[in-house]
Parts: C-alpha cells; structure tokens; sequence
C-alpha cells in the first residue's frame, strides 16, 4: 500500500478507525508500509480536518462520531456501487426543466454523475464545487454555485458566516443527501450549520428527493434536520421491513434499490 498517495492513505485510515477507535503512528507505519514521519504527518493533517485527536506516545483516538462526519473521500468509497445504482433511479426522477437544488455529499454527487449524457435541460443549483464540476460540461445544464465559507473536507461552501444566498431562488426538486434516518428522530446529520442550510432548502423547494444508502438507517446524529414527512420522495437500497422504512408517512413515496428499483409506495 506504499504506493498510495497522501489523500487515499488518510482516508483509509480515517475508515481503519472506524473500526478500531484508537490507532498509533508504528502499526500504522507497518501497516501502509511508509515511515513513521509520514504517518505523522497523516495523523497531523487528519486532527487539523477533525477526524482525530492526537495523544502521546504516537497514538490518535477517533473524535466523537456522533459530531463528527466522515470526510468525503472516505465516503465515497464507501458502498460505492450501490451509490451507483441510487444515483440512476433518482436521476430519472427528475424532470427536464427543473430547477434543482443538489446537496453536497457522496449520493448527492452520484445523482449528478447519473446525469451526465441525459440531455435533460436543468437549472442546478448547488453548494458542491464536485456536483457543479461534474454537471459543467453538460450543454443543457446552467449551473448556480451559492457562495460561503469552503469546507475542504467535503468541497460545499457554507453560508453561516452571510446572508444565504438560496434565500433568492425558488426550486422545483431538492436531491438532498442526509447522515441519520431514526424511525423516532426523523432526519439528524453532523453540522448544524449545514442542518440549517439543509431546512432552508426543504422551505424554498416544491419537491424534496430524499437519497440514502441503508448505512444511514438506525442513525441519531447531534443535529437534527427534519421530520420523515418533510420529504416528497426517498430513494434507498434498504429493505422494506426495515423500521425507518415502515415509518415512512402515507405520503412520502419510497422507492427502493436493489437488483430491480422497486416503487412500494406511491406519491
């Protein structure tokens, strides 16, 4: 694995102590197979991004997930082809001549790539500097980037330190990406910065497109963004027993992925 560059090496760790919430700089050494500097400098750049918290004797603990998001690449990787197969379904739920509003996030950004050669006429607007790159050389895609402060980790701007800019817009469908799905707690992410961009979306969209793998299912995370019925559409590869599925309100409709997209309940 000494062949990795600095980001894929970080994120791998960063996915290590998920699993193990304390790791140290010499298995870790041996483990990617660099020197011990470099792990140290890894560890270094991983507290500056909040993944980590440093302690003596070369070693690092996990800062409380609870607070704490994955950075993006880490993500990404994650479930990657069911990502994929999300990304489809809900871009053929959106119709040419929209107005829509993408979140950051990694299924957010597989919806955009699902996009790419449809020859769907839209108008995005977004937060996500990859969503936006991915969609630019669509011809009949007119892109919208809302300004704010770069959260490098995942690539979006934030408009907590300005006036919010989506304030100006009306949207017809929001793709929005979220971290927990509670059959109790409705919808809960890491930041409340970006829970509040996340309501002003709901408020300023016709149309809100709810998409998330099933890792997300079962999860309370520190901020809380919304109710299971603020949401129109929810596209997920989980299993309908599943009871954040079963919560579902009567007018949310649920469509769910695996081998064959599967609509059990309509709008």
């Amino acid at each position: 694995m000494s062949g990795q560059g600095p980001q894929d090496r970080r994120a791998a760790i960063e996915r290590l102590m998920s699993d193990h919430t304390e790791v140290d700089i010499a298995s870790m050494a041996v483990h990617f197979g660099v020197s011990e500097m470099t792990i140290r400098r890894d560890f270094e750049a991983l507290e500056a991004d909040g993944v980590l918290r440093r302690l003596v004797g070369g070693r690092a603990v996990m800062v409380d997930p609870k607070s704490r998001e994955p950075r993006l690449s880490a993500r990404a990787d994650s479930m990657h082809g069911v990502k994929a197969r999300i990304g489809r379904v809900a871009a053929d739920l959106i119709a040419a001549d929209e107005v829509v509003f993408f979140d950051g996030g990694s299924t957010a950004l597989a919806i955009a790539r699902a996009l790419r050669g449809s020859g769907k006429a839209l108008t995005v607007l977004t937060r996500s500097l990859l969503v936006a790159t991915e969609l630019a050389d669509e011809p009949g895609i007119e892109i919208f980037v809302l300004g704010g402060r770069l959260k490098t980790s995942e690539m979006v701007t934030s408009s907590s330190t300005m006036a919010d800019d989506l304030k100006l817009f009306n949207v017809d469908t929001y793709v929005m990406g979220i971290s927990g799905v509670d059959a109790v707690r409705g919808l809960t992410d890491y930041d409340p910065d970006e829970s509040a961009g996340k309501r002003l979306a709901l408020e300023r969209s016709d149309r809100v497109l709810l998409a998330f793998d099933q890792t997300k299912l079962g999860r309370v995370l520190l901020s809380r963004v919304a109710d299971l019925d603020d949401v129109d559409i929810v596209v997920t590869d989980a299993g309908p027993d599943n009871e954040a599925i079963k919560a579902m309100p009567a007018n949310v409709s649920v469509v769910l992925v695996d081998a064959q997209p599967q609509l059990v309940r309509p709008a």
